[in-house]
């Protein structure tokens, strides 16, 4: 590739937080959430830093090439303690996912050696966490109290009675003091936080209050804290005016302790019940799930889940996990703690089997990899852009996340947590961007 279309790809990704391969037999692109996210604000943008709360610390040489043999000293640990394993044989179960990652494996490692053969990319990769001043010239949105846990309080008496606090900006030509972000919120609209749609309609993120935490909702987006025995209130009374884009990371039920202590998981079955084809728009819908790695999950799923839901598979999107570096976070061939996880897409048609609306898109869509560096356990990349042109419908799209832990501009988030990620501990003040093309 000519150096100047390097030069441009790097600086397309700057903006934009997407960096496409070209030299691969399947769509390959390279995601920074952060700058995806930060489009969804003006005032404000999310701190590298603190999305990349468990950024990795790099191998790279001062070339910006990666040395495979520069291990760190926790990895090289773990492969001396599975050396020291006992190999157990495969079960059924193991067997069969273990054919799936097979037939996935060649499209990945191509992909991954599609990073690594980009040495100029690997230089910016580098500084993805770094935030652009110093912390005494950058000044974080204010914050208060303990941050609350949303589940605990939506299920207690007292849930009806809690309110959200939404601070709208001041008017253009207003009096602000800049230095402030406090000040340059005034008119105020006090609504419930659970069982009600709080909807910011403006164009711009808005402040928001609860319980002495602040938190930060994107412009034209709206967010409904609920149990699945509300989701109903979410279905629209014209199909005409349902979601195109439906996304779902479910709480899937899982033995790890490690796992439980992060949030509650439900078991399998208990999604059978979510209204996916009720909240499809009447020209039909794009959905996305999230999906672990294990074969009765995707049994369940392929058999059962969304044949209850009315949804026909048509492809999936794999995202590979790498550190700042451009290895992968594991062995590819780890097989309990596999580098990667899968979003199964599939159409779901309102007035009828998703087959059909698969055919009228043209009946093919293409297997697709995104590669990023990690950000909080569990913490999804924002992949809805890349499936866009699959979507059917109008444009733009109405998007929705089900179980959504953060917020992304004009879209309706559904679940308990969708202000996790939105606490403005998880915010700057806006400023230049900190990465500079020499």
């Amino acid at each position: 590739m000519a150096e100047s279309e390097t030069k441009d790809q790097l600086t397309a990704f700057l903006q934009s937080g997407i960096y496409r391969f070209s030299n691969s037999a399947v769509p390959v692109v390279f995601m920074d959430p952060v700058r995806v996210l930060n489009r969804s604000y003006s005032r404000v943008r999310v701190s590298p830093s603190t999305y990349y709360s468990r950024f990795f610390n790099s191998n790279v040489a001062a070339d910006g090439v990666l040395r495979e043999t520069e291990l760190s000293s926790s990895s090289k640990k773990r492969k001396r303690k599975r050396k020291e394993k006992k190999s157990i044989p495969l079960n059924e179960r193991e067997q069969a996912a273990d054919q799936r990652h097979q037939q996935i494996r060649p499209l990945l490692l191509k992909a991954h050696e599609c990073l690594i053969g980009a040495p100029e990319f690997l230089g910016v990769l580098r500084s993805l966490s770094g935030d652009s001043s110093s912390t005494a010239e950058r000044r974080e949105l204010t914050v208060g109290g303990t941050e609350p846990l949303f589940l605990e309080l939506g299920k207690v008496w007292q849930a009806p009675l809690y309110d959200i606090t939404i601070n709208f900006p001041r008017p253009c030509g207003s009096n602000e003091n800049e230095g402030d972000i406090v000040d340059q919120w005034c008119a105020q609209r006090v609504v419930p936080v659970f069982d009600n749609l709080v909807v910011n309609e403006i164009g711009d993120e808005v402040e928001a209050e609860f319980l002495s935490r602040k938190y930060v909702i994107p412009r034209q987006s709206c967010l409904y804290m609920s149990d699945l025995g509300k989701i109903h209130n979410l279905i629209p009374a014209d199909p005409g005016s349902g979601f195109n884009l439906i996304l779902i990371d479910p709480p899937w039920e899982n033995a790890s302790a490690h796992q439980k202590l992060k949030y509650p998981t439900l078991p399998n079955r208990y999604f059978l019940s979510l209204p996916i084809k009720k909240l499809a728009h009447s020209d039909g819908a794009l959905v996305g799930l999230w999906v672990t790695n294990r074969e009765r999950l995707r049994n369940f799923v392929e058999e059962e889940l969304f044949p209850s839901w009315g949804v026909t598979y048509a492809a999936s999107l794999f995202w590979l996990k790498v550190k700042a570096d451009g290895s992968l976070t594991s062995d590819l061939d780890l097989f309990h703690h596999r580098p990667y996880e899968c979003l199964l897409l599939g159409y779901c048609n309102g007035k009828g089997d998703g087959s059909e609306l698969l055919s009228g898109m043209g009946g093919t869509m293409e297997d697709q990899i995104v590669i990023s560096i990690p950000g909080d356990y569990s913490r999804k990349p924002p992949v809805g852009e890349l499936l866009q042109k699959y979507v059917p419908g109008a444009r733009p799209p109405r998007c929705i996340e089900l179980f959504a832990r953060e917020m992304i501009a004009g879209w309706t988030s559904w679940g308990y947590e969708p202000l996790h990620f939105q606490d403005s501990h998880y915010f700057l003040l806006n400023q230049e961007d900190p990465v500079v093309l020499q």
